[in-house]
């Protein structure tokens, strides 16, 4: 194995590499179509709240504002040691994309009317990153229909182990 095999696999090990959280609820209730990863611009003490798990997107979406892109209504908890410094815990938060990306992404998303939901938070390199998701409303039935599509698959690995 080459010495860049042994790199790659020992950063991905490390702890400023990890999943903060993650919108499970975005995945049933939207279509995701296409996903980006962007940055997000955030105080001290929110990094220190996201270190520490304590943070929500179960209500977040993303909005174009001008030429910017803004994350709403993320909770991430307030840190308890940073006393007067602290941060408002659902303050709107702008998301770090490039202009072409942005033209790209958020107005596809603006135009169709489509949705932009944050489907995951992570650090990379030691920098919070969020992965946004252009996606489409589920409707009731296409729910079920994905539903009954996971149950048979279970079903179907059940019985192949038993074999």
């Amino acid at each position: 194995m080459s010495k860049s095999g042994k790199n790659k696999a020992a950063a991905s090990t490390s702890p400023n590499d990890r999943i903060i959280t993650q919108n499970r609820k975005a995945r049933h209730n939207y279509l995701v179509l296409d996903t980006l990863e962007c940055g997000i611009m955030l105080v001290g003490s929110e990094v220190k709240s996201l270190r520490a798990g304590r943070v929500s997107l179960e209500e977040a979406y993303a909005r174009l504002k001008g030429n910017e892109v803004w994350l709403i209504g993320c909770d991430i908890a307030e840190y308890v040691e940073a006393n007067r410094f602290n941060h408002t815990p659902r303050r709107s938060r702008k998301l770090l994309l490039h202009r072409g990306e942005i033209k790209r992404f958020a107005h596809r998303a603006y135009e169709k009317g489509l949705t932009l939901v944050p489907l995951e938070m992570h650090f990379q390199r030691g920098l919070a990153k969020v992965v946004l998701g252009i996606c489409r409303g589920k409707q009731r039935h296409d729910k079920r229909e994905a539903m009954k599509k996971a149950q048979v698959n279970r079903d179907i690995r059940r019985q192949m182990m038993r074999r």
